[in-house]
């Protein structure tokens, strides 16, 4: 008898196709690759766009399938969130968006699980410390001077909890 297979890889959700990675790797296990194709663009929609971890776990016997979704990264999440294409060049001049603490509060609860951060006020400040690589502003200050007025207790009504 043999074991599961597992593969991993990184796709555009709501966009997999048959190509590489996934079709050459999961060809020689006999399984129906469009079907675990079909699956993975359903279970990733709500990331379309986004560049998302996923594992399969294939059993060669029986070719049944089970595939595991993961977070896409911090910084795709603020990006998604603030509907720009890409963090700025130059971070600490040029500011490419501007995020609401209510949308930093929605990404950290989309990466605690993913996160060393403890409760979401702990990853809320893992999200403002990529704001400050990506050249995002949250609420019209820079990363920075949110990450103080977060620690002074501003916003600790939408940040207490969990």
């Amino acid at each position: 008898m043999t074991e599961k297979q597992t593969l991993s890889a990184l796709v555009v959700g709501g966009q997999t196709n048959a190509g590489p990675p996934l079709g050459p790797a999961l060809g020689p296990l006999g399984v129906n690759v469009m079907s675990i194709v079909n699956e993975i663009n359903k279970k990733t929609s709500d990331y379309t766009g986004m560049r998302v971890p996923v594992k399969i776990h294939v059993d060669p016997n029986t070719k049944a399938f089970e595939i595991e979704v993961g977070v896409p990264t911090t910084s795709a999440l603020i990006a998604k969130e603030a509907k720009i294409q890409k963090g700025s060049g130059t971070p600490n001049s040029d500011y490419v968006g501007n995020l609401s603490m209510e949308q930093v509060v929605r990404i950290a609860r989309a990466r605690k699980d993913g996160s060393y951060g403890s409760n979401i006020k702990s990853v809320a400040r893992e999200v403002l410390g990529s704001c400050v690589s990506m050249g995002m502003k949250v609420e019209d200050m820079t990363a920075k001077e949110a990450l103080k007025e977060m620690d002074a207790g501003k916003w600790s009504d939408i940040l207490s909890g969990e």
